[in-house]
């Protein structure tokens, strides 16, 4: 492995890349009913009645179950839609329907929020490539999520989710770099 972190997580996020695409969609279903259930136990060991989370691309872990759930309960989900400044605005997507933001990823439509509605919620679920043994995350390289949770003064707490496989020993990082405070694979929620 080179030397130089940002080298190295390229390599890193390539493999990783990869294994996502070539997963089987048995594997893939049984990966989101693991994902649903693990994150509805999230909430109901925080009482989170506001949440934040994200909508999945295809090869990312399938949060839209739980976000679907969540939302039959009465909890509040803030979505992440990005700005050109790095930044992130949110909404609660009250269109009910999606579109693909300007990098690509899938961002729910409706009233944009501002970037500090983040403060409110009680829990934040984010992606990631790989979470380590210490919670640091390595997140896909474009940074706004670093940025977000690097500006909050008091940031409720964090969850990761990636599959099994991509809780692993250790991940290359930079100084920009922010940890989680914990991770939710199919089978386990594991809190740092």
């Amino acid at each position: 492995m080179p030397d130089d972190p940002g080298v190295q997580k390229r390599i890193l996020r390539a493999e990783l890349r990869e294994r996502r695409q070539n997963m089987s969609m048995h594997e893939r279903t049984h990966a989101t009913e693991g994902f649903t259930a693990r994150l509805q136990e999230l909430i109901g060991s925080t009482g989170a009645d506001s949440i934040s989370c994200y909508l999945s691309m295809p090869s990312e872990p399938d949060t839209r179950p739980f976000v679907n759930w969540a939302e039959a309960r009465g909890i509040r989900v803030l979505f992440p839609i990005t700005r050109e400044d790095g930044l992130l605005d949110w909404t609660v997507g009250e269109e009910q329907t999606e579109r693909l933001g300007p990098t690509g990823v899938p961002e729910a439509e409706g009233e944009l929020l501002g970037p500090m509605a983040i403060n409110d919620v009680d829990l934040i679920v984010i992606p990631a490539a790989a979470i380590d043994a210490t919670g640091m995350r390595l997140g896909w390289g474009r940074g706004y999520f670093d940025k977000t949770l690097g500006s909050m003064g008091k940031c409720p707490p964090v969850y990761a989710v990636v599959f099994d496989s991509e809780f692993v020993e250790h991940v290359p990082r930079e100084v920009h770099d922010q940890p989680v405070n914990g991770v939710v694979t199919p089978t386990r929620i594991i809190a740092f």
